[in-house]
């Protein structure tokens, strides 16, 4: 299927042109923003949402502090998708050769990683711990990614460390927890995939093959490996001392890394399995989840958005032409049929309870999905897809908040004056600013 956004050629030399002039540099091609709306954008997303007292994001623009999980913080699994809106906008600010603002971020990428791992228990993932801790697989994978980004991004060794200590814990599980990992090893008849969760948090029992095992660990789970794969060095062995530890349920050992190429074996392997349980191909629709033989859950955008990501970074490490038509064809169903009420991106919260926890962390889901886009439109050079993301940047900039400059991310209409917004959807169209800024600059 064919994206309905498609370029003139007209336009999509002005997309792909950078500009020469300082005066041209602040002008964004082929949108009606330039690169102040944008750094506008994301400076009063900072103002309203950080705490600048612990460097973590506070959950709602009424919450006057960051405490904990049930006190004022932004959820500990939304926390890295702010982090990585700090390192894209250093990225833009590389882009446009903006010395000043490369240090500001830069800076301010150390910051929140550093708050962020004193806020989350030193970043101990084997503490199972509900109000700063860790008790669900996928928030613990989403901090793995934001981790390698930051290797990649800074080459401190400290960050890679933690993001395989993470990818490590999730699939092998943990001796202090009591959980068996996510990992569902068909070699144990546990069928394939990651599962979603270890139930109960403080004793936890064996996972079935026919547990739940949802989108938001599976694709995630690929994105780590593949991010973990270019970070390992090329000439690594095989940890030679793993932990080892034996409980009800067997002898278990994890090692702290992997090696270069078993990364990418891993990142196949889950790949393979949640193409196949997940995704329904060539439509390019990805489901929530699957319980045994039973798939479920409507598709929402940040599934998509890491199906799209996984099937990026594996087309780039492979070069395999299928990986990039798996890709293309999330996000064509993701614009096409996703957010075809509106032509832009949906946001799925439940309109019955929006305020609600699970419903205001739904509005993150956008800010995910460029994330990935970006890998599609600049790493694997789909420029066609860029007219979709002017438009979504355009209307939710113009549709702001007149004194805060924050948007609730519903971008077709004009977000209220008197509204509580949560860190979550005010962060779609800043995230979708710095993206798509760079993208059009480069």
């Amino acid at each position: 299927m064919k994206s309905i956004y498609i370029l003139s050629a007209a336009v999509a030399m002005a997309l792909c042109t950078a500009c020469s002039s300082n005066k041209e540099a602040a002008a964004l091609p082929g949108t009606t923003l330039s690169i102040n709306d944008v750094w506008q954008a994301y400076d009063a997303f900072n103002t309203v949402y950080l705490d600048s007292a612990k460097y973590i994001y506070r959950n709602t623009n009424l919450d006057p502090h960051a405490t904990d999980r049930f006190n004022g913080a932004a959820a500990i699994w939304c926390q890295p998708m702010y982090v990585d809106m700090a390192m894209n906008a250093a990225a833009l600010a590389r882009t446009v050769g903006d010395s000043a603002r490369i240090e500001q971020y830069d800076t301010l990428t150390r910051q929140l990683l550093e708050g962020n791992i004193a806020q989350f228990l030193d970043f101990d993932f084997d503490i199972c711990e509900e109000s700063r801790g860790w008790f669900i697989y996928d928030d613990i994978q989403w901090w793995t990614i934001t981790l390698a980004r930051a290797y990649l991004a800074t080459g401190d060794e400290r960050y890679r460390e933690l993001a395989e200590k993470s990818f490590a814990r999730v699939w092998y599980g943990s001796p202090v927890v009591g959980d068996t990992g996510s990992y569902a090893d068909p070699a144990k008849d546990l069928g394939g995939g990651m599962f979603w969760q270890w139930q109960p948090l403080h004793h936890p029992k064996v996972n079935e093959a026919g547990h739940g095992k949802m989108s938001c660990i599976n694709f995630p789970t690929v994105v780590a490996a593949m991010l973990l794969y270019q970070a390992a060095p090329a000439d690594r062995e095989a940890d030679a001392n793993p932990i080892v530890w034996t409980n009800e349920y067997g002898t278990f050992t994890r090692p702290a890394y992997e090696t270069k190429d078993r990364y990418l074996e891993m990142a196949r392997e889950i790949y393979d399995w949640s193409v196949k349980n997940l995704a329904e191909l060539p439509e390019g629709k990805v489901h929530d989840n699957r319980h045994g033989d039973s798939v479920g859950g409507h598709p929402l955008i940040y599934n998509q958005g890491t199906f799209i990501g996984a099937s990026a970074l594996l087309y780039l490490a492979t070069g395999d032409q299928s990986y990039l038509d798996n890709a293309r064809a999330g996000a064509d169903y993701s614009i096409n049929t996703m957010s075809a009420d509106h032509g832009m991106l949906p946001w799925a919260h439940n309109h019955r309870h929006p305020y609600d926890q699970g419903s205001l962390e739904q509005g993150v889901y956008p800010a995910i999905w460029c994330q990935y886009m970006s890998l599609l439109t600049d790493e694997c050079g789909q420029k066609d897809y860029l007219p979709f993301l002017v438009r979504n940047i355009e209307a939710g900039w113009a549709n702001r908040q007149a004194a805060t400059d924050i948007c609730d991310g519903e971008a077709w209409a004009v977000t209220p004056s008197d509204t509580i917004i949560g860190s979550y959807a005010a962060s779609s169209t800043p995230a979708l600013m710095l993206t798509t800024a760079n993208s059009l600059k480069k």
